[in-house]
């Protein structure tokens, strides 16, 4: 069914669809040098001062502000000896007209005022600084949940998110679940059209990242996952550049460190390259 805007559609009661975007990127960086654990712990110390739950709490709260939150309650924790959560709650407020530029398949706003509130809604967000035991590779993973119901859909907000962090590597996933009924009782189980991820995402990003869709339209399950084309090795190295390195270790380097990519990216473990 090619299912009309939601100001289109007369509904029995309130909107009962919850629609969750997940949000998930990776930044990965070489560590190992002759000094390889006092680098490995100033990347970690780096990565949890730059993404503290103070600066996640920003963060977020410009997303409620996008997807047109009222923040209810904020938790937020900093983790010994690394990571740090933070968990919002939102809720409604009045709604006097819907906004159709919420419905629009592009790309969403950075941060803006409100347009509207949302009910039973939050919005987490959770850090995992890791390292590889032998290879020197560290990784620093964040996970954001986008969780809303009612009209708006939590997509708009994915702008700002890929804006606001430095990512080699995304995966996102977007689901629409439940159902609402119509004035006659008949049920929707989406209010609004969707084809793919990719067309929320500004054609700026979508040019820098090679990318793959997995879509399950029946079930309303979208998938897209992106992965940086171009490859600088000085991106990668903590502490020091490539002129410290020779040509043969600057190439062992780099052949790690796309393999830790492609690894995330494919989302299996590979042979090591040749």
């Amino acid at each position: 069914m090619n299912l009309s805007h939601q100001e289109r559609i007369q509904l029995h009661e309130f909107n009962n669809l919850t629609k969750s975007l997940s949000f998930n990127m990776y930044d990965v960086c070489y560590t190992k040098t002759r000094e390889e654990r006092e680098e490995r712990e100033a990347y970690i110390e780096y990565i949890d001062e730059q993404y503290n739950a103070e600066r996640l709490t920003g963060i977020l709260t410009h997303v409620s502000d996008i997807i047109g939150a009222h923040v209810l309650n904020v938790s937020k924790q900093d983790y010994v000896p690394q990571g740090a959560s933070v968990t919002i709650l939102v809720s409604e407020g009045p709604i006097v007209e819907v906004p159709t530029e919420h419905f629009d398949e592009s790309p969403g706003p950075l941060p803006a005022s409100a347009a509207m509130h949302l009910d039973k809604s939050h919005i987490t967000v959770h850090t995992y600084p890791e390292y590889h035991p032998h290879e020197g590779i560290s990784t620093f993973r964040a996970d954001i949940d986008v969780s809303t119901c009612g009209e708006i859909s939590p997509l708009k907000a994915l702008n700002y998110l890929i804006h606001s962090f430095d990512t080699d590597i995304m995966t996102m996933d977007y689901r629409v679940r439940g159902f609402t009924r119509d004035i006659n009782g008949r049920k929707l189980f989406i209010d609004h059209d969707i084809q793919s991820i990719q067309n929320y995402i500004p054609e700026a990003i979508k040019e820098e990242y090679d990318m793959i869709d997995v879509n399950v339209y029946p079930q309303n399950i979208f998938h897209t996952k992106c992965k940086l084309k171009e490859f600088d090795l000085n991106n990668y190295l903590f502490g020091y550049t490539v002129d410290r390195l020779g040509e043969g270790e600057a190439n062992e380097i780099t052949s790690k460190l796309k393999k830790e990519m492609d690894e995330i990216f494919y989302g299996k473990n590979m042979d090591k390259r040749e």
